[in-house]
């Protein structure tokens, strides 16, 4: 039997290509005679590149500025295998909640900034790029993009050296950039800023999106995906970027239909599989996708919040967590790759191809 593994990050615990492997080798200590194929997805936030990486182009190393100012070795793809060269950058490569060196605090907030991410998008120009894919997500940053612009010489400058470029947004994100649903209000607890800080990041995108409003001929701000990585994404939108989803993204440069459309079952997980999950997330996709050609699909997850009515209604063969086998959630955290491989070689050793229990849930 062809296996395809297939999962996203498990939060701050594995990396998507990380839990790949931790599931192959479960997989195939049980089951060797199958055939197993790794394919680590992700929506555009950290583990963007590597996942790429995983399957296309090459990876590239630049020095940029970090979030606060420090410089940060950061990595970015080129894919130069077609006439005009893909280049593909994860924003949290240079702005990322990790790069702070710290827990984020109101200051952070305040301070960090993009211009990492517009380096970046030099260097892809440098190369050759003829279209530059932004993955967007885990950012430190509230900036609107300033920083980016910054780094391209400018808003004129920016929309000139971008003009014959084919720009994409890749995030799941739908947030505008402003008000109650703006990048400030839902996202800038998340880094660090108290109520006061997170009326001054208003205040302060408000003003910048102006120049965002002048650099597109609209009001960039109540587009969808506007507030994605801090207003990142309005700065893009404003430069002429489309927003695409950053799990289609990764789909569509990965191959990931042919794949699903080869296996006789499909593997998929992240940290905490909840109803969030089927709201269009990596997992809703590959499930989706795996349903319509008749393939089961199998979720491992650090913990999962379903019941298993919700889990058979979704298409899902079983759904299974980490936390079960390995007692408590310190433990699943702490020694996560260990506790998914043995997950995944004891449903392995159960799984039948002609017995598939719709909905199961548990180790």
């Amino acid at each position: 039997m062809r296996v395809l593994i297939a999962p996203d990050s498990f939060g701050d615990t594995l990396s998507a290509v990380a839990a790949s492997r931790a599931i192959a080798r479960g997989w195939s200590a049980a089951r060797p005679a199958d055939d197993v194929r790794c394919a680590p997805q992700s929506d555009g936030g950290p583990g963007f590149v590597d996942v790429l990486a995983s399957r296309l182009g090459t990876m590239r190393t630049a020095t940029v500025a970090g979030p606060l100012g420090a410089a940060v070795d950061a990595r970015w793809l080129l894919d130069d295998s077609e006439s005009r060269p893909v280049a593909y950058i994860e924003c949290a490569q240079a702005c990322g909640l990790h790069q702070l060196g710290g827990r984020p605090t109101p200051r952070t907030a305040v301070s960090a900034d993009t211009t990492g991410v517009g380096e970046l998008m030099v260097e892809a120009l440098g190369a050759g790029a003829a279209t530059i894919v932004v993955g967007l997500g885990g950012s430190a940053t509230t900036d609107g993009g300033r920083g980016m612009i910054d780094a391209l010489g400018g808003a004129r400058e920016a929309a000139a050296r971008l003009a014959d470029v084919s720009l994409v947004a890749a995030s799941d994100v739908e947030n505008p950039l402003l008000g109650q649903w703006g990048a400030a209000s839902v996202f800038g607890p998340q880094k660090g800023a108290d109520p006061a800080t997170v009326e001054l990041l208003e205040r302060r995108m408000t003003d910048h999106n102006a120049t965002l409003t002048t650099i597109a001929g609209r009001d960039i701000s109540v587009e969808e995906g506007a507030g994605a990585a801090g207003g990142l994404g309005a700065a893009l939108l404003a430069l002429g970027a489309r927003r695409i989803s950053g799990a289609t993204v990764v789909a569509d440069a990965t191959g990931r239909a042919a794949d699903v459309e080869a296996a006789g079952l499909v593997i998929t997980g992240e940290g905490k599989f909840d109803s969030q999950t089927l709201r269009g997330k990596v997992v809703a996709a590959l499930t989706a996708a795996a349903t319509a050609a008749g393939i089961p699909t199998v979720v491992f997850a650090g913990q999962v919040a379903l019941t298993s009515d919700e889990i058979a209604a979704a298409g899902i063969a079983g759904a299974h967590a980490i936390v079960d086998i390995a007692g408590s959630v310190e433990v699943a955290m702490n020694d996560a790759d260990h506790q998914l491989t043995r997950l995944a070689e004891q449903v392995a050793a159960q799984w039948s191809e002609g017995d598939v229990e719709r909905g199961s849930r548990g180790a």
